[in-house]
Order: structure tokens, then C-alpha cells, then sequence
């Protein structure tokens, strides 16, 4: 019986996806191509050099939009160094717990 449990989650296992991700260098692309990676992969990982520290690489996963990001998480506007521009405007995923307070307004 053990035998057959086990030969069936191998089984399983391997018959799922790799649920692996691509990683890039954004400074060498364009803010175009790199857009069009991130659009067509849905999610990536992408390589740049921080600006304070000069010799210290910076890693940061962008999305296409809120489907690529994980329940509770949402896409939120942030900006990466590319070959042509210092901010090219893509998304990342953030916690709804992180939603600003001071955007919201109420009136009295």
C-alpha cells in the first residue's frame, strides 16, 4: 500500500508544472523590451546595481499586473534603471496591508 501512495504523489509530482521564473538584466535591455518581457513572462526577476553602493547588485521580482501577484497582494506602480532610462515605470506586488492611509480621504 505504501508503495502505491508513494509511486502516486511521485507521479503527481512530476506530471506539475516547474513553476520557475526568469531572470534579466535590466540595464541590458531598453524600458520597451524590458515592459515586454515582464507582459509577456507575467513575472520576472530582474538584476540591477543599486545607486548608493556602486559594486552591490539588487534583486526585485516585477509583474505584469494584480493576476501575477498572490492572493492578498496587489500590483503597485514602481520604477527600475534600464540601459535607455533610470526609471522605467513597472509593477511590483505588495501586501493590501500596505494600502496608504493618507490617500484615503474622508469627509467630515
Amino acid at each position: 500500500m505504501k508503495k502505491i501512495v508513494l509511486l502516486s504523489l511521485l507521479l503527481a509530482s512530476a506530471a506539475t508544472p516547474a513553476l520557475a521564473i526568469s531572470r534579466y538584466n535590466s540595464m541590458s535591455m531598453t524600458c520597451a523590451e524590458a515592459r515586454a518581457v515582464i507582459n509577456r513572462e507575467r513575472a520576472v526577476i530582474m538584476r540591477y546595481p543599486a545607486r548608493r553602493t556602486p559594486n552591490m547588485t539588487l534583486y526585485d521580482r516585477y509583474v505584469a499586473d494584480s493576476n501575477a501577484c498572490d492572493n492578498g497582494f496587489y500590483a503597485y506602480q514602481d520604477y527600475m534603471p534600464t540601459k535607455d532610462r533610470a526609471s522605467c515605470p513597472v509593477y511590483t506586488c505588495r501586501p493590501m496591508t500596505d494600502l496608504d492611509d493618507d490617500l484615503l480621504i474622508f469627509r467630515r
